[in-house]
């Protein structure tokens, strides 16, 4: 026979056998499904939000570009150039107390003029025009506010609070603020204000943390890109930040790339456990098929017919996994929809999506080439002879080695499509190297248990010695119960342990440790009377001040930081202004690492003394430079020490702080750390905003309660997603117990013949069971509690602290599992009576 010839007779017998259904490949075509509509659906929902993102970018910006301000407004001749290119809104946002006569609470509040917003609208409850809310009407201007803050305070609709120096009249509740993208985290509730009503409040002070936003609507046509450059051209020392429509929602455009690489390496490892149940299908398939492929090797067929008989089916049974998986992921923007857009700025664009659906299929496939070409290369390879005695004992023995290239050629391909579509390729192949090594580490602990169970004594008690011995015996289940359900375990112990480490950290070290307040925008020549009068509280103890202006990082060692090799860990701190202050003598419990630190009298050139993490991150050491923009100047200084920075502390921490000597003649302000009883809160806050009306409180432990509630709900997130990979693993369970259905029917039949009862095989079947679940358990709580050791301890620089009942819902799970799922396949053993089997064995 020719090569095609051996391939037209291979897809006819396929075709002949798979007129039998899916018989034996049910879990194969679930765990393929599972798997793919995994993947499909987080990048279909992916796609789905991005499309939405850019339909909705200009109300998300708030403009086709927005120029934004520290500290001072742009000046006359900078305006006149943005409403030269196009029509120009304002809004100025500061962080403020809003106060009234029994409470007082922090608000993130916004002035806007009467253009704004440029681009959507402002939705308002009772609904009216945003400008005629916030007029001012018989000498009380109008501020809108989220309907948090009414509630926190306490407040209706006609109520006056104070802010600053000013009073202002609650007319409204805001629903739906265009340009106020969705954050995870938020010092306070927003409060909406004419931008002629500031002047009046007392609130911009030099040095204030005031930000200006210019939002320009360029006439039809007009290029953003064009406009940025002519800016920049025209202004090269302006400090001001741009962003076009196309930049709109930075931050969510990066938590939407990690929350997808996330989700999808959580498809990808349930596709690898769902993998594993693959394997087993094919091996129990062929094990049914021994019979007809020594007979078609007997009467001539090649290996090689045999082997694209089989491929074929599998082949073709993997198309309809892929296919079920496929339609399920390309239902998940639409099923989705409608609870994401209650949680983000914009409602996905239900759709389908090609490009996510063609990546989800070729995930598919080659999964499913990965874990069936060696069972089906080792049917192709043994001769008849040993095929007819697998009917009674399987033999052992490799495949040849063009099928394990084969499949090496196929896991290659398969890790490179993980790293090679992954937002961050990095991570996706430590997650590669990880997924291999812990298949091998469960493999190896696999086979250790099945050689330990082999060698252990044997028990008095029948039930016990009965489980025992099945879990070694041929064909038995437990290398696949271990390494697929193992898997998912060790996931779920893991995000638990972690999640309990950090969530003891926020609500209960932190809290002992962390001051009481932070009170900011103090003014320099507030300072000692803001120490008196917090003083006078009683209660009140370790006040600590420090200088504070902010800035950005443009340089390092004179590269800019857009051109600069910059660890992913640190680049945050170059991505927008950093708090900056200066210092004659180092903070307490300063640590110094390299360098040493300016004396009290010192005169010379810049420098700074940089935290040493980012440092490493940065490429730099003692002796470099790194350029600032302050203010609208350019500045660059010469590192001159390196902090090791305790940054769990929640103290006052600076990353950078300047030697003095240029600093103090800038306009800045103070930011205190306050420790009080819990008695003396209330009476220190009023005391500060009575006396101070523009310095703003932030009370550490709502913050460190808001950071605590986040951190629960991802946990939750985080648990439910990783969900799947035990779910794969339970659908291998199921799968392997069910290819060993003939098994456990012979057994069962044999023990009924010796005398056993219903009861008897129940129990060794119930201790069998209970002892691969109480196993499998261990080792994935055992692996877990080590990944998690090593994330807090290593990663994150936390305290450890081992919490045995978060890996209890882990351990138990799989226990259920084992036994619920295990009895489901075994059950119709139970009742097969002996004689038509001994008749015809």
């Amino acid at each position: 026979m020719n090569g095609l010839s051996e391939f037209a007779a291979a897809l006819r017998f396929a075709r002949r056998e798979l007129r039998g259904g899916l018989s034996g490949f049910r879990i194969f075509v679930a765990c393929l499904a599972l798997g793919v509509a995994a993947i499909a659906g987080v990048n279909s929902l992916s796609q789905a939000v991005e499309t939405a993102l850019r339909s909705d970018a200009r109300e998300l910006a708030g403009g086709d570009i927005v120029v934004r301000t520290t500290y001072s407004p742009a000046t006359d001749d900078q305006q006149a150039w943005f409403e030269a290119a196009g029509s120009v809104a304002q809004s100025i946002e500061m962080r403020a107390m809003a106060v009234t006569p029994e409470r007082q609470t922090l608000v993130e509040m916004k002035a806007v003029d009467a253009a704004y917003p440029i681009y959507g609208a402002v939705d308002l409850e009772p609904a009216q025009d945003l400008d005629a809310a916030l007029a001012e009407r018989d000498g009380r201007w109008g501020a809108a506010g989220d309907p948090i803050l009414l509630q926190q305070l306490g407040l209706a609709i006609g109520d006056t609070i104070r802010i600053g120096d000013l009073r202002y009249e609650l007319r409204a509740t805001v629903t739906r603020e265009p340009d106020r993208v969705t954050s995870l985290f938020s010092f306070g509730p927003r409060l909406m204000v004419a931008a002629a009503s500031l002047p009046a409040t007392g609130l911009i002070q030099p040095g204030s943390l005031v930000q200006w936003h210019y939002h320009l609507r360029l006439p039809p046509g007009g290029d953003a890109q064009a406009f940025e450059r002519a800016t920049a051209e025209r202004y090269p020392e302006a400090a001001w930040r741009v962003r076009r429509h196309d930049e709109a929602a930075p931050g969510l455009r990066r938590m939407l790339d990690r929350l997808t690489l996330f989700l999808t390496l959580v498809g990808v490892t349930a596709l690898m456990v769902g993998g594993i149940g693959v394997a087993n299908a094919v091996r129990s398939y062929l094990g049914g098929k021994t019979a007809t492929i020594a007979t078609l090797k007997c009467i001539g067929a090649p290996g090689r017919v045999v082997f694209l008989t089989y491929f074929a089916q599998v082949m073709a049974l993997a198309l309809v996994g892929i296919v079920a998986g496929i339609i399920l992921g390309a239902l998940m923007p639409i099923a989705a929809s409608g609870i994401l857009a209650r949680l983000l700025p914009v409602a996905p664009e239900a759709g389908i999506y090609p490009g996510a659906l063609a990546l989800a299929a070729l995930f598919g496939l080659l999964t499913a080439i990965v874990f069936s070409l060696l069972p089906l290369a080792r049917a192709q390879a043994l001769p008849p002879a040993t095929l007819f005695r697998d009917l009674v004992a399987q033999a052992g023995g490799w495949p040849r080695w063009p099928a394990l290239l084969a499949t090496g050629a196929a896991a290659l391909l398969l890790g490179g499509l993980v790293i090679g579509t992954a937002p961050d390729a990095r991570f996706a192949a430590w997650f590669v190297g990880g997924a291999v090594s812990s298949l091998l580490l469960f493999l190896a602990t696999a086979m250790l248990v099945v050689r330990a169970t082999a060698a252990a004594p044997r028990s008095r008690i029948q039930a016990i010695r009965l489980a025992v011995s099945n879990l070694s015996r041929p064909g038995a289940a437990t290398t696949s119960v271990i390494l697929s359900l193992g898997f998912g375990v060790t996931v779920l112990a893991a995000v638990a342990l972690i999640q309990s480490n950090l969530s003891g950290e926020v609500r209960q070290r932190l809290p002992t440790s962390a001051p009481s307040y932070f009170f900011i925008d103090i003014q320099p020549a507030q300072s000692d009377a803001f120490v008196e009068v917090a003083r006078g509280v009683p209660g009140v103890s370790d006040i600590e001040r420090m200088p504070h202006l902010r800035g950005r990082i443009t340089r390092l060692n004179g590269v800019p930081v857009d051109q600069a090799e910059i660890a992913p860990e640190s680049r945050w701190a170059v991505q927008n202004e950093r708090g900056l202050t200066y210092s004659t003598t180092p903070p307490d419990g300063t640590r110094i690492v390299a360098g040493e630190w300016w004396p009290a009298d010192y005169s010379g050139p810049l420098a700074v003394s940089l935290d040493a993490g980012l440092a490493r991150g940065f490429g730099l050491t003692v002796g470099d430079t790194m350029s600032f923009n302050i203010l609208g100047r350019e500045l660059e200084a010469r590192i001159a020490n390196l902090r090791e920075i305790e940054w769990t502390d929640v103290q006052l921490q600076f990353a950078v702080i300047f030697a003095p000597g240029l600093l103090e003649s800038a306009p800045h302000t103070l930011i205190a750390t306050v420790r009080t009883t819990p008695e003396a809160e209330g009476p220190l806050v009023r005391a500060v905003t009575d006396n101070f009306a523009n310095v703003s409180a932030i009370r550490v432990r709502d913050a460190l309660e808001a950071v605590g509630n986040v951190l629960d709900q991802i946990g939750v997130a985080v648990r439910s997603t990783a969900g799947i990979t035990l779910l794969a693993g339970g659908l291998v369970l199921a799968g392997a117990v069910a290819a060993g259905q003939r098994r456990r029917i012979y057994e069962a039949v044999v023990l009924k013949v010796l005398g056993a009862t219903r009861g008897d095989i129940l129990r060794a079947w119930a201790a069998e069971f209970l002892l691969l679940g109480v196993v499998t358990g261990a080792i994935g709580a055992a692996l877990g509690a080590l990944t998690a050791w090593v994330v807090v301890t290593e990663v994150m620089g936390l305290p450890w602290s081992f919490a045995p009942s978060a890996l209890a819902g882990s351990v138990l799970g799989c226990i259920a599992m084992t036994l619920v799922l295990g009895f489901v396949g075994v059950w119709r053993a139970l009742g097969q009576k002996a004689a038509p089997l001994l008749r015809n064995p």
